[in-house]
């Protein structure tokens, strides 16, 4: 393992500059699609309770949301297990010692259900006091309460859903979790339907139809590992070699879970930014919480595309610095930012245009529709922004650079707290709320833009 200097992009010919940027297209295009369909499969899942236990009665709908809300932040913070997995994986499949990669996965696998564990162990218990500390009404409290204790025993499928996700994108295989995402959406959905008005089980048939669907998922991941594993194995005594690659390793597990603290730093310092703009958007009225909601919810998912651009990101940079071809990894950060501004410049035009539309499809309040209008427009303004920062993001993220993306994400906290919490005090409104948002995101592309510049992410060799 060593560092590599900064060097100056290599003078290559015009042709050969063309054949590389066509190259680095179809590995982003073929890593970004399937991952963006499975991104965008995963919060239906959410949807698919919402449908059918909606129509049980408000107070079942309403204890969903609570308990959905938290089971939902309990699997988020754990996100660092996809991301971290996956850039350790990448680097050593770069190496050319898939037998590493295997077992880094494995490694990480084995952490997701420790975690998991120590999860329902701590939300079994409190899952009363948690269901009223987030404010559930006395009638949604008890369905509250009833659904997040048995979707709690879904959480170590959920988390090793999240660490196998994380090896195959590292072994440069992003349509299996697509086809995964999809059967398992498809299950859930028949499952809940089947469970809480077939057998009569009502929102607690919807917690078991999901764990169900979570569990099958974890054992199809599982069973990819594992075949994975066993082509790795020769010799004679293919069980007990078998076993050694598959078995916990304590130290592995330790350094999985080191590697991961910098991102978890990361990904609850953004929490902490979501939470502190709702929270502050809820002190400035009904309407304009509303209309933040409403924002966000795009917000959200235009983050799932631009998302889909840092997943590859993740998956190629990591094998070009494990194959120790740094001006690789430099030319594809290069494309990448390109495909995260045009994607961005996309979105942004897309969301200025469909404004209009955008605010009958979620309320018919014209104060709150006058209010989305102008949060919309800046988060259309934003994107262009936004589409370089996912991009950065991700490929900080595949060089394994998470201290970095750690401290910066909590100067960028720093620096969005107090310009949120002026916006009130000021006598300002959600749209100064979303310039406020938009502040962040510039403060993370300053961040993340002199990083890369700098050039100290790269370094090469299958670890860090």
């Amino acid at each position: 393992m060593h560092v590599n200097p900064v060097a100056a992009p290599s003078q290559q010919q015009d042709p050969a500059r063309r054949s590389a940027g066509r190259r680095h297209d179809r590995e982003i295009l073929a890593l970004a699609l399937p991952a963006f369909g499975a991104l965008v499969a995963e919060p239906l899942f959410v949807m698919a309770d919402s449908a059918v236990v909606g129509h049980l009665g408000t107070a079942q709908l309403a204890g969903l949301g609570v308990a959905a809300a938290l089971l939902t932040t309990a699997v988020n913070v754990f996100v660092f297990l996809a991301y971290a997995t996956t850039a350790a994986v990448a680097r050593r499949v770069g190496a050319g010692d898939l037998p590493a990669a295997i077992r880094q996965g494995v490694d990480g696998i084995w952490l997701a259900l420790l975690l998991g564990v120590a999860v329902i162990a701590a939300v079994l218990p409190a899952a009363p006091a948690l269901v009223d500390a987030f404010g559930a009404s006395p009638t949604a409290a008890p369905y509250a309460t009833t659904y997040l204790r048995i979707s709690a025993l879904g959480i170590p499928a959920m988390l090793m859903v999240l660490a196998a996700t994380g090896v195959l994108r590292g072994l440069q295989d992003t349509r299996t979790p697509l086809y995964v995402a999809v059967g398992g959406f498809a299950a859930n959905a028949g499952l809940n339907a089947g469970l809480v008005y077939g057998a009569g089980l009502g929102i607690a048939g919807s917690a078991w139809g999901t764990v169900i669907a979570q569990n099958g998922m974890a054992a199809v991941y599982l069973g990819v590992v594992v075949r994975g594993a066993r082509r790795q194995v020769t010799g004679g005594s293919g069980g007990r070699a078998l076993w050694a690659v598959l078995r916990p390793d304590t130290a592995g597990i330790r350094a999985c879970a080191r590697a991961g603290v910098p991102l978890l730093v990361r990904t609850l310092s953004l929490r902490a930014v979501l939470l502190i703009a709702t929270a502050v958007a809820a002190r400035l009225g009904d309407t304009e919480i509303a209309a933040h909601q409403i924002t966000l919810t795009v917000w959200s998912l235009l983050a799932f595309a631009l998302d889909a651009i840092a997943i590859a990101g993740q998956a190629i940079i990591g094998r070009y610095l494990g194959a120790e071809d740094a001006e690789g990894a430099r030319a594809a950060c290069r494309r990448m930012i390109a495909w995260g501004v045009a994607c961005g410049v996309v979105l942004g035009l897309l969301v200025a245009l469909a404004r209009p539309l955008i605010g009958p499809l979620f309320t018919s309040d014209p104060d709150v529709r006058h209010a989305l209008m102008s949060a919309l427009l800046v988060v259309a303004l934003a994107q262009p922004v936004c589409g370089v920062v996912f991009v950065l993001d991700g490929v900080l993220m595949g060089a394994g650079d998470g201290p970095y993306l750690a401290w910066s994400m909590l100067v960028t906290l720093a620096v969005f707290a107090p310009a949120a919490l002026a916006v009130p005090a000021l006598g300002l409104g959600l749209t100064a709320l979303w310039w406020a948002m938009t502040l962040m995101m510039l403060t993370r592309l300053a961040a993340l833009w002199l990083r890369s510049r700098s050039g100290r992410w790269i370094v090469t060799g299958a670890a860090r």
